[in-house]
């Protein structure tokens, strides 16, 4: 009858009920013993997601890249980069995954390309070249210098001159990271040829890159400050075609191939995403936002620290957990992913109260309406490593702002300390599997720093406790298919602004499920304001789904809640 309910309503797509496991191949698991993880490493590990609940395994970039950015700077959208295996791995990966009713859902990476990507090379070969329009060129200012000030966001002004003919190319990421000119047909003809190749081997999905700054502003104006931080994005963030390009991927390939999409929205707005996500649009089947993932930015200012806003933070999942409802578009639900920290050690404790912490974490998120994403090694609460010099980190963002933040009059000492806490890095150290050496990801020499907490902290261990975070994840995974509410469910803060504790409910036909999570280390006393307790009285007998403690308590209007407490009732008749 569920099941019937559920393909009557319209979030009856299937994704809508699927759980997302992201995997950084470079830090998963490596079967050569070259320090870098490949693709057979991720098949061999299969059965580990099949048995967390895993519907869809994203997968970054495995394109033949010069890896400046890991990846994400493609040089050949068509071709596997030997260091992570062959288009034979690939295959046998996307089999292997369908033989265990799971889909694959790959990076794509439109908005700009390598500039050792073939189109780049034979742009800049000379201004008549068919491929000198394939990218955005501009001649200098008119007093030299610069097009404009835009910023990248990786440091440093967004221009990069080509001395041969004197014009500039936008770089809105690294510089060896060329923007693509998407106002021109044949770049789009040549993206959707791209994404056809990967449809027809079977690919069930893709994530698509900052997808939002595809179209850019023609005119390039400077930007005068008048909207913060100044840097330009302004000007090409949701850009004025940016709907009408994704709505012809759609057509032509998205719609065709009944694809599950998602993409990534970079300073984005609410509105903005519910087109993108509402399927009336044929545009994409869900958005990422990152709103929610700034709210410990000083004056919105990645590289400026300051402790997080716990009720900004709460009041963006409001936002849009409502919004999206009502304009009917999609959320994809994550903490992590490999361009932020560790949300363990950001929001929560990741030592003495780690796993009631990483439960809790979980617990929030996936008891709200959207697909949720787990980050690899998430489900193991794997927290920030300890860095001890520069000399240890790899990300090209971070040596970069290392360089800068001294630059600005920082010491060196300052500098590292807030990589420490923002570096992608973060993320990025190999998942720990065992507590052999390397935590098990590789024979060789990781191509990154394993944390040194990993005899404690690894999948093995995870396995072998009843009560573990992984335990627990699995059962959150399980239960977003068993109840129609964690799909269908009407969303509605329940805290009050209570400065520790964030409670919500989500309201279904005929269930209505509760989720209370204290984010502090305090023991904290939480209770239901009159009328909305006297709703939930009313809605039937509660039933304790999940707990992160070892009491199991009633739901009654007020409760008692230890350091990190996170519980998740169901009520119904």
């Amino acid at each position: 009858m569920e099941v019937l309910l559920l393909s009557q309503s319209r979030y009856s797509e299937w994704w809508r009920r699927s759980t997302v496991y992201q995997v950084y191949p470079k830090s998963f698991n490596d079967t050569t013993g070259s320090g870098t993880g490949d693709i057979r490493g991720l098949t061999a590990k299969l059965h580990y997601l099949q048995e967390l609940g895993i519907d869809i395994v994203w997968l970054q970039p495995v394109y033949v890249s010069p890896q400046h950015d890991n990846g994400y700077d493609v040089a050949d959208y068509e071709n596997i980069n030997p260091d992570f295996g062959t288009m034979e791995d690939f295959d046998e990966l996307v089999g292997e995954l369908h033989k265990r009713g799971m889909k694959l859902m790959t990076d794509i990476v439109v908005n700009h390309t390598s500039t050792e990507h073939e189109w780049f090379k034979q742009a800049v070969s000379g201004r008549d070249n068919p491929y000198r329009d394939y990218y955005i060129w501009r001649d200098p200012a008119p007093g030299g210098g610069l097009p404009n000030n835009w910023q990248s966001k990786f440091g440093g002004p967004a221009w990069q001159l080509d001395d041969a003919s004197g014009q500039y190319y936008l770089t809105l990421f690294d510089k060896t990271q060329a923007d693509l000119n998407w106002e021109n047909p044949q770049v789009r003809q040549a993206v959707n040829e791209m994404m056809l190749f990967w449809a027809r081997k079977g690919v069930d999905g893709f994530r698509m890159d900052v997808i939002n700054l595809i179209s850019k502003d023609q005119r390039f104006p400077d930007d005068d400050g008048s909207v913060p931080p100044g840097d330009g994005r302004k000007f090409y963030t949701d850009g004025p075609r940016v709907h009408e390009y994704i709505r012809g991927m759609y057509e032509e390939v998205f719609g065709r191939y009944e694809m599950v999409t998602v993409g990534e929205m970079s300073s984005t707005t609410l509105e903005h995403c519910i087109r993108y996500s509402n399927p009336e649009e044929r545009e994409f089947s869900m958005t990422f936002n990152f709103h929610h993932l700034k709210v410990d930015y000083k004056g919105g200012q990645k590289w400026e620290l300051m402790p997080y806003d716990f009720e900004a933070l709460k009041r963006l999942f409001t936002q849009w957990q409502t919004g999206m409802q009502h304009g009917g578009g999609w959320n994809a639900l994550f903490f992590n992913n490999h361009d932020q920290p560790r949300a363990l050690s950001r929001f929560t404790d990741d030592d003495l109260y780690r796993a009631e912490s990483a439960k809790l974490l979980a617990t929030t998120l996936h008891g709200m309406q959207g697909t949720p994403y787990v980050y690899q090694g998430e489900e193991i609460g794997m927290p920030n490593p300890k860095w001890n010099n520069i000399d240890e980190f790899r990300d090209i963002e971070s040596l970069n702002m290392y360089r800068i933040l001294q630059a600005q009059g920082k010491s060196p000492e300052t500098a590292l300390s807030i990589l420490q806490e923002r570096s992608r890095d973060n993320s990025r150290t190999p998942m720990q599997w065992d507590e052999s050496p390397n935590a098990g990801f590789t024979t060789g020499t990781p191509w990154l720093k394993v944390d040194e907490r990993y005899p404690d902290i690894n999948v093995q261990k995870e396995l072998e406790q009843p009560d573990s975070i992984l335990h627990h994840y699995r059962k959150l995974i399980a239960l977003r298919k068993e109840h129609a509410v964690f799909t269908e469910g009407v969303f509605s803060r329940l805290d009050e602004a209570h400065p520790e504790v964030f409670a919500y409910s989500r309201t279904g036909e005929g269930e209505t499920l509760i989720v209370v999570s204290n984010f502090s280390s305090k023991d904290i006393t939480f209770r239901f304001r009159d009328a909305e307790w006297t709703g939930l009285n009313s809605a039937g007998k509660s039933k304790l789904l999940v707990s992160n403690t070892a009491a199991d308590p009633v739901l009654t209007q007020e409760l008692q809640l230890s350091p990190y407490a996170s519980y998740m009732w169901l009520i119904g008749n």
